[in-house]
Order: structure tokens, then C-alpha cells, then sequence
């Protein structure tokens, strides 16, 4: 509450001979609406003059000029004043004292602004002074709150309600601090240039949280219905607190893909995505979205989002990855390598996921199955075995390539053991095989003669052939030679065979005749075996199509020998098969009768199937003993027999 007798001591420091015309009242002063409102004032004037009839005095509204007619608020001489403040005004102080202190009553918004007091001491003693005191009258108390509120930093607010009503006294409270962390609270009463001022302070330390969060000030007078709110909404200033981002995905080759970012804070932040150092977009706002087209596996990693809003950084970051089928595996050229040599094959690759390597060798598998970009085969010791094609084969999900290459594998000449010397219709023929690579030379060589066959030396029925790192030679000697201990043919041939890294010579081993003529015999029973099946045959036959026409006995005709023939025909591939097994017992005495020589010199099948092979039998003149008689044929028979007589062209 304020007191009138401050303003004592102010009078008592002027000096009445200087003094002139003075006034004093507060610059500003404040009042809720429907209370009222005391303004105090005191004034001086020369201490030459003499009040003429009592001392008056009159407050003006909005201007100190009475030839503009301001409104009248208060007027000592007559109750003349504006409408809008009739019933509403009464001086409080004396004016004989020099007090001019003005109560206005139920006041309303209305009747802010500034108020000029004139004294009026009687003749032309009037003045009408230019300071002056600002109403504001409030209809919601007044909240101090700092331009910048800072989250995780101790925040004071204070809510103010004037006190400048002598008859209302009022009460502040605070509204929705419930969700305040620690709210704490405190009331002071400020008195100023007699004005007076009641205040009440919430210190808490807020979060983000509670950004947006409303905070209400409420002010009332006791024993009245008189009430007056204000609320506010906080705005903290926070860093970063979240940054979003999509989760880490897996996107084809091709595609595209969008990336969000949201970011919480206040203010909102300056948006950026990186990509490793490099910035793809920015934006200051609460959210920003990344499009990316066309994706290649370059763009493949780890993107970030930061956000910063001068409060501080955050950033989150996700990772694309994508997936695209194997690349065309490198794989090493094609090489030409020694016998004995050590190989390391690599085989690398991109692809996502990982490819799977696989090494094959001429399509057959060949090492182990590698899950990585990198694939290493070693070979230790290649062997000619190892001379081929290699291919490294990448898969994954998403599809397969492969490369290839070839291996040449150079080796000295080996001989084979199918080289030897065998008796023939003719005399004795020798091969020599040999393999190597470069594919072997081959030549003979008779040391009993002292002669050396090879291809520039046509004697002999030289003979050569190559196929691939094989090489074949033969030679026929016409003459079977002298007899020796044994029996056999007299045979010294050498086979010599080389080529860039190495040269051998072996002596030639001759087959034993007594196998020559094992096969002969072999031979010649399986052809008469034949023979004896075909005639059983047609003898079958023959039987069965008398049993056919009801009458065994009676004599028969042949009048379309054809039909006989194609069944005879029939049962011929029926016994070819069992001669077959049969040859089979004695295939390796017929091995060396594969090739006979003709009178030419060219080599011909021998054996029995052999020769049935190279003669068609005629079965066209087949008669049976007992039939019509036909001219050029004869036979002979019993009633119980039927021979059939076989001529061949």
C-alpha cells in the first residue's frame, strides 16, 4: 500500500525563492479493469503568489491544452465533467496542500492513456503542467517472460498485478504446473514512485518436452468476482533432440529409392544429407526427403542426415545397399605352361550379395567353392591331366557370369602300351603311339638293315596320323623273316619318338604267332557256327510252314521263295546276336585280326562276323526234298526229313 506522507520530504527540499510552477506524478501507473486506480500528485507554483479565492485545480485526459477542449475528469470548481467519467473520479488530496491526488473508480480499458493536471489559484493564475501520468489499465495480468528461453537452463518467470487500488488488494496464483519438473515459487511486493506492484515468480528448468506447453497466471481480489488470466505458451529452444531416418535397405541395381529425414528441434534445423563427405541436399525445415534414381552399385554406403539449429548437431545415418548380379569375373590369360610346373588361378568379382566362385575344369568341378570376390586355385605339379579348359563360374541370387580359359600343358613323349609288333596275312605290322605335347615325331628304325623310316621315306607303308597331342605311327614288313628257336618270326624293330623336351627310343615287342593262329581258329569255328544256325534256321522254318498248311506230308511248292527269305532274314539277326557272345569269349584272339591286308595293301576285318558282313547269302534257291521237282536243283531225303540245300552266287 502506498502513502501519501513520502511526498513530505519532497517539499521540504524546494526553495521557495527559485520555485515556479512544478508538478510531479508517476510517468506510469497500472490498474486491472473494473478495480480502480489512485494517481499521486503534488504541485508547486511562485511563492509570489496568492491564492485568489482557494486553491482548484482540474485533470485533463489525453492533452494539457484547454482551448482544445480535452476531456474533463475531474474539475474542483463544478461537477461539470466528460461523460466517461461521471460517478467515476474523486480528489483525494488537499490542494491547499498542494496534493492533487486523483482516484478514478471502475475504470475500463478505456481510460488509458495520460492524464495532465492544471492549477487554478484564482485571476490568471493558472497553469496547466506538461508532465504527465500514464494510465494502462489491464484486462490480463502481465507476465515477464526472457526473449529466450533455453531447454536444460533454470527459467523464472513473474506474473505482476498492480496494487494501486486502495480498497482491492490483490492474490496471484499459477496455473497448469503440474507437468513442471520441481516447480518452485515465490511472491514480492515492489513500491515505486507510489505506485505499487504485486509480483509472484515459477522458476523450474524446462525440457523439450515441454515446448508448446501452456503456463497460466491467474489474478483475483478477495471477496470479489473480479478474476484475471493470462496464458502463454513456452517456446524452449532445444538442440536436436531426435533426427529419424528410414531404415538401413536393399535396393536393385536400377531402382530407385527414397530416403526421409525428420528432425526434432526448436527453432527448426538446417537439414543436410551427406553422402561420405560430400552434401546431397539441404533445407531448413522439420523434415526433408532424399531421392535417388537409377541406382548403381557407386551409390551403395552410408547416408547421413545431420540437423543443425545453433543450439546444437545430431545426425543419424542409414545404410543402402545394392544388390546387382555378378560381374564378368577377371580371370587369368590363357597360358602355355611345363610338365611339373606350379599354377595359382585367380578369379575375382563384384556382385551383392558376396558371389559364390566356383572353379570347373572342362565342366567338371575342380577346387573348392569360395563365398567371396576373390578366388585363388593353386595346382601343384601340373600333370597333362591338367591341360584343358578352366572356367571360374560367380553366382548369387541374382544372377551368373562366368570366364574362361585354357591351359596347355607341354610335356616330354610318353609311349603308350598299345605300341607293339603283330603278325598279319601279310607279314608283320608295327605301331608305335606316343603322346606328348608338342605332339611327338615318330620314326622306326632297323638296326639289322641299318634304315631309318620316317615320313620323308615312303618304304616300309609309312604310316602317321595325329590326333591332338597323339601321334600314331606304322609300318608293315612284307617278309615274316627268319625263323628263330621258337618258331616265330624274326622282328627287330625300334620306335623312336620326340619332340621339344625329350627324345626316347624302345625296342618293340612282337605278338607270339600262336595267338595269330588261336584267332585264326576262333575265327573260322565261329563262321561254321554260323552257318549251322542259319541252316537249323531254315530247316525251322521249313518244318513249321508244313505244320501251318494241315498236311506234314504232303508235297509242297514253293511259289514265292521271297517270303522264305525274309523269314530266314529275321532269324539270321537273331543268330548274328548269339555269335556275338560267342566271339566275345575269344576277343582277344581276334583283336589281332581286326585288320587283315588285301591284295592292294589296305587293311580289312577278319573273323567270322567279318566275313558275314562283307557276303550277302542268297537264300532265293532254297528247295526241300519231297517238293515239286524244278529244273537245276536235286536233293534227296526221307519222308521224316526235310534238307534244304543252301547255294550261295
Amino acid at each position: 500500500m502506498w502513502c501519501l506522507d513520502l511526498l513530505l520530504p519532497l517539499l521540504l527540499i524546494i526553495n521557495d525563492a527559485s520555485c515556479q510552477w512544478n508538478v510531479w506524478v508517476p510517468r506510469d501507473i497500472s490498474a486491472m479493469t473494473n478495480s480502480c486506480v489512485v494517481i499521486p500528485c503534488t504541485f508547486m507554483y511562485p511563492s509570489g503568489i496568492r491564492p485568489y479565492r482557494g486553491t482548484h485545480g482540474i485533470w485533463y485526459f489525453g492533452q494539457p491544452y484547454p482551448q482544445l477542449f480535452p476531456p474533463v475528469v475531474f474539475k474542483s470548481r463544478t461537477d461539470v465533467v466528460h461523460e466517461s467519467y461521471k460517478g467515476r473520479t474523486k480528489m483525494l488530496g488537499d490542494l491547499h496542500q498542494r496534493n492533487c491526488t486523483l482516484l478514478i473508480n471502475n475504470i475500463g480499458t478505456e481510460h488509458s492513456g495520460k492524464y495532465y493536471f492544471r492549477a487554478d489559484l484564482g485571476g490568471a493564475n493558472m497553469y496547466t503542467f506538461p508532465d504527465f501520468s500514464e494510465l494502462k489499465v489491464l484486462d490480463q495480468p502481465n507476465i515477464d517472460v526472457p526473449e529466450e528461453i533455453i531447454s536444460d537452463e533454470s527459467l523464472e518467470l513473474t506474473c505482476y498485478a498492480p496494487d494501486n487500488c486502495p480498497d482491492l488488494t490483490p492474490e496471484i496464483q499459477w496455473m497448469y504446473t503440474d507437468y513442471l519438473p520441481d516447480p518452485e515459487f515465490s511472491s514480492d511486493y515492489l513500491e515505486e514512485s507510489n505506485t505499487a506492484v504485486l509480483s509472484s515468480t515459477l522458476t523450474f528448468t524446462p525440457r523439450p518436452m515441454h515446448n508448446g506447453q501452456l503456463l497460466g497466471c491467474r489474478v483475483f481480489y478477495p471477496n470479489t468476482t473480479l478474476v484475471y488470466e493470462r496464458l502463454i505458451s513456452l517456446d524452449i529452444k532445444y538442440a536436436p533432440r531426435s533426427v529419424w531416418v528410414n531404415v538401413s535397405s536393399e535396393v536393385m541395381e536400377g531402382s530407385s529409392v527414397m530416403l526421409h529425414c525428420e528432425v526434432d528441434s526448436n527453432p527448426p534445423s538446417r537439414i543436410s544429407w551427406m553422402f561420405g563427405d560430400e552434401e546431397l541436399l539441404w533445407d531448413t525445415a522439420s523434415n526433408i526427403s532424399l531421392s535417388l534414381d537409377d541406382l548403381t552399385p557407386a551409390q551403395e554406403g552410408i547416408y547421413t542426415c545431420v540437423g543443425d539449429n545453433g543450439y546444437g548437431i545430431m545426425n543419424t545415418s542409414l545404410y543402402l545397399a545394392v544388390k546387382y548380379p555378378p560381374r564378368e569375373p577377371l580371370v587369368n590369360d590363357s597360358m602355355t605352361v611345363l610338365e611339373g610346373s606350379s599354377l595359382a588361378l585367380h578369379c575375382s568379382t563384384q556382385g551383392s550379395p558376396a558371389p559364390t566362385l566356383t572353379w570347373l575344369k572342362d565342366g567338371e568341378l575342380v577346387g573348392t567353392i569360395t563365398a567371396d570376390e576373390l578366388s585363388v586355385l593353386e595346382i601343384l605339379e601340373i600333370t597333362p591331366q591338367g591341360d584343358g579348359q578352366y572356367r571360374c563360374l560367380a553366382e548369387n541370387e541374382h544372377g551368373r557370369a562366368s570366364s574362361s580359359f585354357n591351359i596347355t600343358v607341354e610335356y616330354a613323349p610318353v609311349l603308350l602300351e598299345e605300341s607293339k609288333c603283330t603278325v598279319v596275312r601279310e607279314g608283320v605290322q608295327c605301331v608305335c603311339i606316343a603322346t606328348g605335347n608338342p605332339e611327338p615325331t615318330i620314326e622306326f628304325y632297323l638296326p639289322d638293315v641299318n634304315i631309318t623310316i620316317n615320313e620323308s621315306d615312303g618304304r616300309y607303308n609309312f604310316y602317321t596320323h595325329t590326333d591332338g597331342h597323339t601321334s600314331t605311327g606304322m609300318i608293315k614288313l612284307r617278309e615274316k623273316g627268319e625263323r628263330v628257336d621258337n618258331g616265330g618270326p624274326a622282328v627287330n624293330v625300334h620306335c623312336s619318338f620326340y619332340n621339344t623336351y625329350g627324345r626316347e627310343s624302345v625296342h618293340l615287342e612282337l605278338q607270339q604267332e600262336k595267338k595269330y593262329m588261336m584267332a585264326v581258329i576262333v575265327g573260322t569255328i565261329g563262321g561254321v557256327a554260323v552257318i549251322a544256325f542259319i541252316i537249323a534256321a531254315v530247316r525251322y522254318v521249313g518244318h513249321n510252314n508244313k505244320k501251318e498248311n494241315g498236311n506234314p506230308r504232303q508235297d509242297v511248292v514253293l511259289e514265292n521263295p521271297a517270303l522264305y527269305y525274309s523269314a530266314v532274314k529275321k532269324d539270321k539277326q537273331n543268330l548274328r546276336k548269339k555269335v556275338l557272345k560267342t566271339e566275345l569269349l575269344g576277343s582277344k584272339f581276334n583283336s589281332i585280326l581286326e585288320e587283315t591286308t588285301g591284295e592292294d595293301g589296305d587293311y580289312q576285318p577278319v573273323g567270322s562276323m567279318a566275313g558275314l558282313e562283307k557276303q550277302e547269302l542268297n537264300y532265293a534257291a532254297l528247295e526241300f526234298i519231297g517238293a515239286r521237282s524244278r529244273e537245276g536243283a536235286s536233293g534227296r531225303g526221307d519222308d521224316d526229313s526235310n534238307y534244304t540245300e543252301i547255294k550261295a552266287k
